[in-house]
């Protein structure tokens, strides 16, 4: 069988939910390499991230972090940091939570974040992202930072407003992260 060079295939694709699978249990999740998301009832698939969407993510997670460090009432998550809001499993690039509305218990957060964070892929659509921020703020996210390398512009989602902005831009901070203002060429800052 003949498989074209590129397969007519878009991500995020809906997995068949296996037996026993409970969305709020880890354990109950299939192993694959890559990511997964449970959404309207749909357990969705998207492949490994490739080597630019890796690179500034970890710029994004530097500057929440660094900032972080002087703000201990805030907690920085990553790495799909999962979170179970309303009946829907979701993971952010990155994310920053008030630390005493959350606490370690090895399993998925419960409460929204502050801040959440998604840093577009190869086989990310704007449209999809856009999606998933409404979806945020929907579920109590204050604000939202989608980050684009190819275009190298970073789009600020609050409530019925989305701004752009472009590489020397200082980005907006949520009104409870006083001074997280990085510019948008901070978080690029590994892309040449």
């Amino acid at each position: 069988m003949h498989v074209p060079d590129e397969l007519p295939v878009r991500f995020p694709v809906e997995l068949r939910m296996p037996r026993g699978f409970r969305a709020k249990q880890l354990s109950t999740w299939p192993r694959v390499e890559g990511q997964m998301e449970f959404v309207d009832g749909k357990l969705l698939y998207t492949p490994p991230c490739a080597d630019e969407q890796a690179e500034v993510v970890s710029g994004v997670v530097f500057e929440l972090v660094s900032w972080s460090r002087n703000h201990p009432d805030f907690v920085v998550g990553t790495n799909e940091a999962g979170m179970l809001l309303g009946k829907s499993v979701r993971g952010a690039d990155a994310a920053v939570w008030r630390r005493d509305e959350h606490h370690v218990a090895g399993t998925l957060r419960r409460t929204p974040p502050v801040l959440a964070v998604e840093v577009a892929g190869e086989e990310d659509e704007v449209e999809s992202l856009k999606a998933k921020a409404r979806w945020y703020l929907k579920h109590g996210v204050e604000m939202v930072w989608l980050v684009f390398p190819k275009t190298r512009n970073v789009s600020v989602v609050t409530g019925s407003r989305t701004r752009s902005f472009r590489n020397g831009d200082r980005l907006p901070a949520p009104k409870a992260l006083k001074g997280l203002e990085p510019r948008v060429r901070d978080l690029l800052f590994q892309l040449r």
